[in-house]
């Protein structure tokens, strides 16, 4: 077992487990960590835990010390000054007719390197936009090319729901959501009904999928023909929370069961 300790970053929202490397922290504690693509500033959201191996991958970065203010007031100025750098990407992209449209980006805490995440539907050659931004800013460039959902991580917003973007709040990577999902939990397959903020399947399909699977194992599906002990018809609808199915009988109509009648 692994001593872990869960950071998530402010300069790019992911979360990040990292070793704890001795520095005792708790919940809410700015921390400055390192990564491959050098240190970032981060608040823990969960405190020390055991971890095994198989979960992991090793070697775990580590916790470098709790930050102080000087590092938030140097996390604050590369904050305005990336925001004037994607001002500056923006304009010379599109003087040299490249399909990118940028999302955002920022500095790591030591301003050894500076990202830029976009959006395009193509493949982009940005090499030459690259040795012009690095010439500029004299530093590593890195020009990330991402989807739609992860704008919506980075950027946020309001869910149908009301409440923020789960992918912006607490999800730390895209789990696979299908079309099947929302069939599973009879959703009507309205797009702006299951679709959101990115164009793509609510993240959301996947959290109770598995409960309305193990509600409905005990249920005929709808469209089958069901030996009821008022003779055979077909199923037109269930109620996985009453536990009953109704189901079309010639000489009687619909008529609902319940899943533990006997035939």
């Amino acid at each position: 077992m692994i001593e872990v300790v869960v950071v998530r970053s402010l300069q790019t929202n992911g979360i990040y487990y990292l070793s704890p490397n001795t520095i005792e922290v708790k919940n809410g504690d700015d921390v400055v960590f390192e990564t491959d693509n050098g240190m970032l500033l981060g608040t823990v959201c969960k405190e020390v835990y055991k971890e095994k191996k198989k979960n992991l991958v090793l070697p775990l970065s580590k916790v470098l010390r709790k930050a102080d203010k000087k590092d938030y007031d140097k996390y604050k100025k590369n904050t305005v000054e990336s925001d004037k750098a994607l001002i500056e990407a923006k304009k010379t992209s599109k003087s040299m007719d490249l399909d990118m449209n940028f999302v955002d980006c920022y500095y790591n805490l030591d301003k050894s390197q500076l990202v830029f995440l976009f959006l395009s539907e193509n493949r982009v050659d940005f090499r030459e936009l690259a040795k012009k931004l690095a010439a500029k800013y004299k530093t590593r460039i890195e020009l990330r090319q991402v989807g739609v959902r992860d704008k919506a991580k980075r950027v946020g917003g309001l869910g149908p729901c009301g409440l923020f973007l789960c992918c912006n709040a607490f999800l730390a990577d895209f789990n696979s959501v299908s079309i099947n999902m929302a069939k599973n939990q009879m959703l009507a397959l309205n797009p702006s009904k299951i679709n959101g903020l990115c164009g793509r399947l609510l993240c959301c399909l996947g959290y109770e999928n598995d409960t309305y699977t193990e509600m409905k194992k005990d249920l005929p599906k709808i469209g089958l023909v069901a030996d009821t002990p008022l003779g055979m018809g077909k199923v037109v609808s269930v109620d996985i929370f009453k536990k009953t199915y109704s189901v079309d009988l010639k000489e009687k109509g619909i008529v609902t069961f319940d899943k533990d009648t006997k035939e």
